[in-house]
């Protein structure tokens, strides 16, 4: 099953994504009976995700062809799948194609991982808005493989690890890459990732959780860093130095996981953006599969402040 989360009268609400557009939770709601959570997060905390694909699955993916209360694709607005989880964490270098963009060397013993703020988040079709500070000369943007947790839980074992996993989605994450260059980062300095990861839309997820019966094998997935259209670099996740399931079980490990933190794997290159340009992650998989790519404006504030 895949969900999402619209725009629709002022709120944003979750849906279910059919072929002709998105099921509102409430429309499905007042169609059945029922008493769904209306909202993402909501939905993901109170661990209703699993019982709702179940009935997917068995036969609700047909009824819903004939209830009341689809928006059509044609006039879907995609939003984030939600606002304000507690924790972004971030891995970074974790292909070792990207980490030698930077000069560096992919990490082997433990993953190079950063957080990132809750206000850096955007959604499908926001503007990805490069800094005024004027020291920000060159931000990057990675197409990658977003693991949404659906539980709070520690000690996840690696074998174990998709128990703790309620969906997947596609992430662009960008990086002020002149500031991290710019302060001896490739010599093995990594203090100014916080700066340089945490500005306001520097974290764009969605437009779709993809809930894992979907994806029977995650290792088989390939992202790609889309930079206006054209397919910058793609690799395959099983081609990450630190694969999901470590990095699912190692953290759990270390801080443990809230039910919506949202893990984001790393990205086969980083690309650079300007104004005007388009930035889009695309995740494709074995027998047609595909998520529904995402994809964000780039305005440069330095060129536009009035959009600040």
């Amino acid at each position: 099953m895949r969900l999402a989360t619209i725009k629709k009268n002022g709120a944003e609400i979750a849906g279910i994504v059919t072929p002709k557009g998105v099921f509102p939770i409430a429309a499905l709601n007042a169609a059945k009976g029922a008493a769904w959570s209306t909202d993402m997060m909501s939905l993901i905390q109170a661990g209703e995700i699993p019982g709702l694909t179940a009935w997917y699955n068995d036969g609700g993916r047909s009824e819903l062809d004939n209830l009341p209360g689809l928006v059509p694709q044609e006039k879907v607005v995609y939003a984030p799948l939600y606002r304000n989880p507690k924790r972004i964490f971030g891995i970074g270098l974790n292909y070792v194609d990207h980490a030698g963009d930077i000069g560096s060397a992919a990490p082997t013993g433990f993953p190079g991982s950063f957080f990132k703020m809750a206000d850096t988040l955007v959604g499908p079709g926001d503007e990805i808005k490069l800094p005024t500070l004027k020291e920000a000369q060159k931000t990057t943007a990675e197409a990658e493989l977003g693991v949404i947790m659906g539980k709070d839980c520690r000690d996840v074992s690696e074998e174990n690890w998709q128990d703790a996993v309620v969906g997947y989605t596609t992430i662009l994450d960008m990086t002020e890459e002149s500031i991290l260059k710019g302060n001896d980062f490739v010599s093995g300095n990594p203090r100014y990732l916080c700066i340089v990861k945490n500005f306001p839309t520097f974290f764009s997820f969605g437009p779709e959780l993809v809930t894992p019966d979907e994806v029977p094998d995650v290792l088989k997935l390939e992202v790609q860093s889309v930079h206006n259209g054209e397919v910058y670099a793609k690799n395959i996740v099983a081609n990450m130095t630190h694969r999901p399931a470590r990095l699912v079980s190692l953290h759990s490990s270390i801080q443990g996981w809230y039910a919506g933190d949202i893990l984001s794997t790393g990205t086969p290159r980083a690309f650079h953006i300007q104004d005007g340009d388009m930035a889009e992650c695309r995740i494709v998989g074995p027998d047609g599969f595909e998520m529904r790519p995402l994809l964000n404006p780039v305005v440069d504030l330095k060129k536009h402040p009035e959009k600040e």
